[in-house]
């Protein structure tokens, strides 16, 4: 390009002065300057409702408030509540130019409410740019957040994102469906079965809002049962909302309310779904298109509107408490929304929770059990196998599974598919004396013993090889396997039934069904599949294993896995056996054995009552290093009746092992504190805890060494 045509065709720099004078003289003479992209500077104000209330995304505690922000014009009709926004956030009060504040970073953020004046005195930033005119966060969301958030002393921000889920622009351009018509009120059918359970379906379908703990039946009705508790509620035009501890068991309620309703009434959420299509799920049943949805625990959250009807399935799983912070349960999300919104209240499980047990007992909730006629009709015949019967049993000795475990399962292949839960998968992850089953430590770093190959004993931990190992309790030189895992079982299981498959369902690997013919299934708990026409038998193995950890709730929830997969076997009727490895005279095998899972979390209530542990009392707990704990407790505001318990030092984890969630980094030594206060006390443990928490981060204190709370420790 030649010097003649870069100044022919140059920019301001190549244009002689008269041309640059006149140029300004015309930016001088304009009547609106014009605004700049995300900053606004010089824009007009929106003429009604100049001001913005914006919750921004920045989800710490000393900034869990609302911000003010000023609305320009050209953003006045789509900046409307509830709709994604981004602002800037950070620029100082120097930071001002006509009146305007400017500068900081942008953010994500929800536009609360647009208002007349702000009560902030100084200058307002503008808001930068709605992100989409789609109003996503509804009044009746931001309360249900709120709550949730004060409740587990968390940040609003943090609810927020667990509860809205993340954009996207191709499903939000596409219209939902036209809402359907109520469908008729279902029959009773299965809730024939139960006491009162004709009539707790016939008060949703009435517009009423009753509430119950539903202990279910064992076999495969309870995914019925949910369908139409649902259509019952669907049937009054109002909305329902059911909430499952995971795919599978979405999956079942999926098929049985298309059964009942047909395709489009109810909306499915879950992670599996992908990103689009669960945005464009969420959408319909925000915009009212849907009035039923199922899902796993962050379908909690979903935005049905015109709530009648909230339902939990197996709320002793742990899906249902959510891993990212405040670390809500889904049981209390639900309790939370059944009180705001005045709507019905479903918790259904083969087993029961002492939660549940408390909600019945408090009178917050009514029973809906079945006879024991009923009982006794739809369980299995389940047998013991104690530690006297295992040291007289040779079969026991030279192999790990008793006479009776072999019998039950030769005649169990006779007639079906047979299945063996075993607590742990892998080969041999642990080991333990013996003669008094004590854990086997290392002697040089206490870690645990294991063989992974059968035969070398080394330390988890250090790795250390043990070659003369002896029992410092009993001075046993004996070892047995802690637990044997899933894979060394399906081993053991093919070599003695070489003729008969043998299928395996666990963490890498989960099957949903599997056909009725003769099989060995071996699973690890909550893998369980389900078996066509029902298994013929089932071993539950190691049971002392699973009653041995060191857990308050090792009883409840060793009984609840054991249910869990005994609902999966026939009908004693039908011949369906359980043979259950554990001590007999240990109370929740005997409630096992009578099938009165109700029972045993009466009784585990009342001794949590009188040690003055959850769910009577709140609880609540701070870890961290030594003296970032005793700083947070010594400046925490905490209530005249709370009790502090401890500091007690955790566990050191080992290197190389992913970090869960609050615990310590590995090869760090911290300390956990348990704040305890009485029944009514909960809301002021919560707000003292995050008010600490708060005031530790504004002033830079948790920046470095930093405390995790966690309000509801025992979830």
């Amino acid at each position: 390009m030649s010097s003649e045509n870069e100044q022919a065709g140059g920019g301001a720099e190549g244009a002689p002065p008269e041309q640059l004078a006149l140029i300004r003289d015309s930016v001088r003479k304009a009547r609106t300057p014009r605004a700049k992209p995300r900053t606004w500077r010089g824009a007009a104000l929106a003429k009604k409702l100049p001001v913005a209330r914006v919750l921004v995304d920045k989800g710490v505690l000393h900034l869990d408030r609302y911000f003010d922000y000023a609305v320009p014009e050209d953003l006045d009709a789509d900046a409307q509540p509830g709709v994604r926004v981004r602002v800037r956030f950070g620029a100082g009060r120097h930071r001002v130019r006509d009146g305007r504040r400017e500068g900081g970073g942008l953010i994500d953020g929800f536009l609360v409410e647009r208002l007349a004046a702000s009560d902030y005195a100084g200058p307002l930033a503008a808001l930068a740019q709605v992100v989409s005119p789609e109003q996503v966060l509804s009044g009746e969301l931001l309360g249900l957040a709120r709550a949730v958030a004060d409740r587990y002393a968390g940040s609003l921000a943090d609810v927020l994102q667990l509860a809205v889920p993340p954009r996207n622009a191709r499903a939000e351009q596409r219209p939902s469906p036209e809402p359907l018509p109520p469908p008729p009120a279902p029959g009773a059918e299965s809730w024939q079965r139960y006491e009162r359970g004709a009539a707790f379906l016939g008060s949703l379908a009435s517009g009423g809002a009753p509430r119950a703990v539903w202990n279910a039946l064992p076999g495969p009705q309870w995914s019925d049962g949910l369908a139409r508790a649902v259509a019952a509620t669907l049937a009054s035009g109002r909305g329902a909302l059911a909430v499952l501890p995971d795919g599978r068991a979405v999956a079942r309620v999926d098929a049985a309310l298309t059964a009942l309703l047909g395709e489009g009434r109810h909306a499915v959420l879950t992670a599996d779904a992908g990103p689009e299509k669960r945005y464009a799920q969420w959408l319909a049943v925000r915009r009212g298109s849907v009035r039923a949805v199922i899902g796993t625990r962050a379908a909690m959250f979903a935005p049905v509107q015109d709530l009648g009807l909230v339902a939990l399935w197996d709320d002793g799983d742990d899906s249902h408490s959510e891993q990212h912070a405040p670390q809500p349960h889904a049981r209390e999300v639900l309790l939370l929304r059944a009180a705001q919104d005045k709507c019905g209240f479903l918790l259904g499980s083969w087993g029961c929770t002492v939660e549940a047990a408390q909600l019945v007992e408090s009178g917050w909730a009514r029973p809906l059990v079945a006879g024991r006629d009923q009982v006794r009709a739809a369980a299995p015949l389940v047998r013991t196998v104690g530690d006297q019967d295992l040291a007289r049993d040779e079969a026991a000795r030279a192999a790990r599974l008793p006479t009776l475990a072999w019998q039950a399962v030769r005649e169990g292949l006779r007639h079906g598919p047979v299945l063996v839960q075993v607590p742990r998968r892998g080969y041999v992850p642990r080991m333990a004396c013996a003669g008094c089953r004590a854990p086997a430590r290392c002697r040089h770093c206490s870690g645990p013993l294991e063989a992974p190959d059968g035969s070398a004993l080394n330390c988890g931990w250090c790795g250390r090889e043990e070659t003369g190992w002896h029992c410092p309790d009993c001075g046993s030189f004996r070892l047995r396997a802690s637990v044997v895992g899933a894979r060394r079982t399906a081993e053991e299981l093919g070599r003695a039934f070489p003729a008969v498959p043998v299928r395996t369902s666990g963490r890498e690997h989960v099957l949903d069904t599997v056909p009725g013919s003769p099989a060995l299934v071996v699973s690890t708990p909550g893998a369980e599949p389900v078996a066509e026409g029902g298994y013929a038998a089932a071993l539950l193995l190691d049971g002392w294993a699973m009653l041995g950890r060191p857990d308050l709730r090792a009883g409840e929830d060793a009984l609840r896995r054991w249910i869990a997969a005994a609902s999966l076997v026939r009908p004693q009727s039908d011949g369906g056996t359980v043979v259950v490895v554990a001590e007999p005279t240990l109370r929740p095998v005997q409630a096992l054995v009578r099938w009165d899972p109700v029972g045993h979390a009466v009784r585990e209530l009342a001794e949590r009552a009188e040690l003055g542990f959850p769910p009577v009392s709140r609880m609540a707990a701070v870890s961290g290093p030594a003296e970032a704990v005793a700083d947070f407790l010594r400046t925490a505001e905490l209530p005249p009746e709370a009790e502090v318990l401890g500091p007690v030092p955790l566990p050191v984890p080992a290197a190389g092992r992913p970090r869960r969630t609050g615990a310590p980094p590995p090869g760090e030594q911290w300390e956990r504190a348990l704040l305890r206060v009485p029944p009514g006390k909960g809301a002021a443990l919560a707000s003292a805890l995050k008010t600490a928490q708060a005031a530790r981060m504004a002033r830079g204190s948790g920046s470095g060494v930093g405390v995790w709370v966690r309000v509801c420790l025992l979830y």
